[in-house]
């Protein structure tokens, strides 16, 4: 009897560079791992995109399947928090870089990395909130943390038209924080503010080298940029200020001075979704359960085929993606 075969996308390496394909594969091609999980739904994130172009090298052993999340059910487990028939969701510790991710029917993993999906998400609408929606809570968790409460003033959003950006300003609107959407895309103001954002502002008077400290604005920020629109967040955020900086998309460099630092007390919040704690993944989707409008999750959603996100690798990448993409893997 011949094996189940499934689909799968495939990062070969090809001379300095890498091939992608989308074939049919069967379990004798999956990695080891003590869980298997039959996937029904992933999502196209910025780190996805990168994964596919190959534009920076993040993938360290080939063949690979990328994708970075998958929301599906267990079929077979030698963990022991795991039973065949639970829902699970896994995110980060490597897939899709180390670790053979999302992309396929099938994938084979360690139970240690998946955490139980609530029961008020579908595994689409889990994937609709994804790493993007799931870091996007870990932000506000942050900001939280250090004491940003709704009446200190406004809060920035950079990439407001983002899968990051998107759910974190619905979270944030939703906890009484004022929100300014910063964004290349002054067109999609009806869908921002849909969303929650009390106005927008143009991400470009932050996209250049400013002065090291600047008139204090924000009480805090959710940052998926880096570069220089982090630094110019640093040096115009309110005495004793936060930033939760999430993202690389303008770039990796952070050219920034400690004035913002040592003369206005503000904290600078690093936000991991990679390698966060089970506890703290716990937590994080126990919150978006709680909280997050799946009326303004659907608003913000598109889905496409497996076989579809090859094509679309490269628009996330030029910034031409609104909201959160959901992949239907199952079949």
């Amino acid at each position: 009897m011949s094996a189940e075969t499934f689909p799968a996308i495939i990062i070969d390496r090809e001379g300095d560079g890498q091939k992608v394909s989308f074939r049919s594969i069967d379990e004798t091609a999956l990695p080891p791992g003590n869980t298997l999980v039959r996937v029904e739904a992933s999502t196209v994130n910025y780190k996805d995109g990168l994964l596919l172009s190959g534009a920076i090298p993040l993938i360290q052993s080939f063949p690979m399947v990328p994708g970075i999340d998958l929301a599906g059910i267990v079929e077979w487990s030698d963990h022991p928090r795991w039973r065949p028939g639970d829902r699970v969701i896994a995110n980060g510790w490597g897939l899709g870089e180390r670790h053979w991710g999302g992309y396929a029917g099938k994938c084979r993993l360690d139970g240690d990395w998946l955490v139980a999906c609530p029961d008020r998400f579908s595994a689409k609408q889990a994937m609709a909130i994804g790493t993007a929606g799931y870091t996007a809570m870990l932000c506000v968790l942050a900001l939280e943390r250090q004491g940003v409460q709704p009446d200190d003033g406004e809060i920035l959003v950079t990439g407001a038209s983002g899968g990051v950006g998107s759910i974190a300003i619905s979270l944030l609107a939703r906890r009484g924080y004022r929100v300014v959407a910063a964004t290349g895309r002054l067109s999609e103001e009806p869908y921002l503010r849909h969303l929650g954002a009390a106005s927008l502002i143009d991400r470009a008077e932050f996209a250049q080298a400013g002065a090291p400290l600047q008139k204090e604005r924000w009480a805090g920020a959710i940052d998926t940029a880096g570069s220089h629109m982090l630094a110019n967040i640093c040096a115009s955020l309110r005495y004793g200020g936060t930033v939760a900086a999430t993202g690389i998309a303008q770039g990796a460099d952070f050219p920034a001075t400690m004035y913002p630092l040592a003369l206005r007390g503000i904290t600078i919040c690093g936000v991991d979704s990679v390698h966060a704690a089970v506890e703290l993944r716990q937590t994080t989707w126990k919150a978006l359960a709680a909280e997050l409008d799946l009326g303004l999750l659907k608003s913000m959603t598109n889905e496409i085929a497996l076989a579809d996100v090859i094509e679309v690798a490269p628009t996330i990448l030029a910034g031409g993606v609104r909201g959160r993409i959901v992949v239907e893997v199952g079949t």
